[in-house]
């Protein structure tokens, strides 16, 4: 059985004058190199629930544990956050240098990290975001995916265990939506990073080996892509959608179109699915 990288224990955290707490009595292992994506609507408590994972919040009750080291203190901060680093929506509020090498380095001077490892830390991840030619150029000259993958490069350089995405593709176009979700999906692949990946976006949550669904605070369904959303009754219910082609396949299927294998969640499986049906046919 996989080794628990995070555990949240019947977490609670109420914000000073909340009538109800955002993230009521939760409890969840993810596993070392998981990829689990986080949804739920608007106030559904996933973006404090990331929060507490890097002790930007602690939690009113209940245990977070993260590698190893429970967030219960200021003093715990640090350490959690060298194990686990926070991509945030808006990478204007991650980005504090004027130049894209010296944003990348930040984190590494402030841990007193060596001149040489720093330089040799920020080609290598900036090489590893795919960033190396725009090392020195200003951030503000840049995209918003470009900026996002500077984000990335900065928390990447401090060599977490773990990276929380928290909603961070919300602000981009599609081609920077699926730029950001390639690369958190290569390092979780390639490197071992597990990623936490806060979303709304159902074609996001699809990609992941498991989808927890929070609604009002709770942890409300947790499984695999193919189990959470083929409950699509309850996955409305909490005010969501059915990922696109899991709606697109139904929508096929009563115009009369059969063969068509069952959970198909993504564009590359039903491209290669209905390429089958046109081949047999």
């Amino acid at each position: 059985m996989a080794e628990a990288i995070i555990s949240i224990r019947d977490v609670c955290f109420q914000y000073d004058g909340a009538e109800k707490p955002a993230v009521d009595h939760v409890s969840l292992e993810i596993q070392k190199g998981e990829f689990i994506a986080v949804l739920g609507r608007n106030g559904s408590g996933k973006s404090t629930l990331a929060k507490l994972l890097n002790a930007l919040l602690l939690p009113t009750s209940g245990e977070v544990v993260v590698d190893g080291v429970q967030a219960k203190g200021e003093d715990d901060a640090l350490p959690v956050r060298e194990r686990c680093g926070m991509v945030f929506q808006n990478p204007d509020n991650q980005i504090v240098a004027t130049i894209v090498e010296e944003d990348c380095a930040f984190g590494l001077e402030n841990m007193g990290v060596p001149s040489e490892e720093i330089r040799r830390r920020v080609d290598e991840t900036l090489r590893a975001v795919g960033m190396e030619m725009y090392a020195e150029s200003s951030p503000n000259m840049l995209s918003g995916g470009q900026k996002q993958r500077v984000a990335v490069a900065g928390v990447l350089a401090m060599r977490p265990k773990i990276i929380v995405f928290d909603e961070s593709t919300a602000m981009l176009d599609p081609v920077g939506r699926r730029d950001v979700l390639s690369l958190a999906k290569r390092l979780n692949r390639e490197e071992g990073i597990t990623i936490v990946w806060i979303t709304h976006f159902m074609n996001e949550a699809v990609q992941a080996d498991r989808v927890a669904v929070m609604a009002d605070g709770r942890l409300e369904m947790l499984g695999t892509p193919q189990k959470v959303f083929a409950d699509t009754k309850r996955i409305e219910a909490l005010g969501l959608e059915a990922p696109e082609m899991l709606a697109f396949g139904a929508a096929l299927m009563r115009r009369g179109v059969k063969g068509l294998p069952q959970g198909v969640m993504t564009v590359e499986e039903m491209a290669e699915a209905l390429w089958r049906l046109k081949s047999r046919a």
